[in-house]
């Protein structure tokens, strides 16, 4: 088996691919990642105005909105590393710095909040599926309490986890 093959990688960059200063991001999210959750996911920190210009895009909603996850259509090969690729996040940093205030934490702490909850979808949770069941509302409150974290963004949103 590839060494490489049993972790996460996690690339942290702005709107233009460039490596930015994540604060710990990458390392904190590939240490938390569940043992089935190998490959290489790229976060892209972006602006308001970019992120509303990709939900206008993708989703039809006219807005700038905290964090978009783009899974992997398909699990490329890197040729570099030999992980699959299993896809993007793009996290709004004006968006995420106000929901901070709000919240009454860091903006590196939101960051992570919104990196775990995008991860989660790239993972194939969806909590907006009536399927669902709660099931990725527990999966985030069990990952976040592993990586201190106090609240998730679903908990946040729509109340305690039962």
């Amino acid at each position: 088996m590839d060494p490489d093959s049993s972790r996460l990688l996690v690339t942290v960059t702005d709107g233009r691919g460039r490596p930015v200063a994540d604060r710990g991001l990458a390392r904190w999210l590939a240490r938390l990642a569940p043992a089935r959750a190998r490959g290489e996911l790229a976060i892209a920190l972006v602006t308001d105005p970019h992120i509303r210009k990709l939900n206008r895009q993708y989703r039809g909603k006219d807005y700038a909105t905290d964090v978009l996850a783009f899974a992997s259509d398909f699990r490329l090969k890197a040729e570099a590393t030999h992980l699959s690729f299993l896809g993007d996040l793009v996290i709004a940093t004006g968006v995420a710095r106000r929901q901070a205030r709000e919240a009454g934490h860091s903006y590196r702490t939101e960051l992570r909040v919104l990196a775990l909850h995008g991860f989660l979808h790239l993972l194939g949770y969806d909590h907006d599926d009536p399927d669902d069941r709660g099931r990725m509302a527990r999966a985030e409150a069990r990952l976040r309490r592993r990586g201190g974290l106090r609240e998730g963004l679903i908990a946040r949103t729509h109340g305690p986890t039962p």
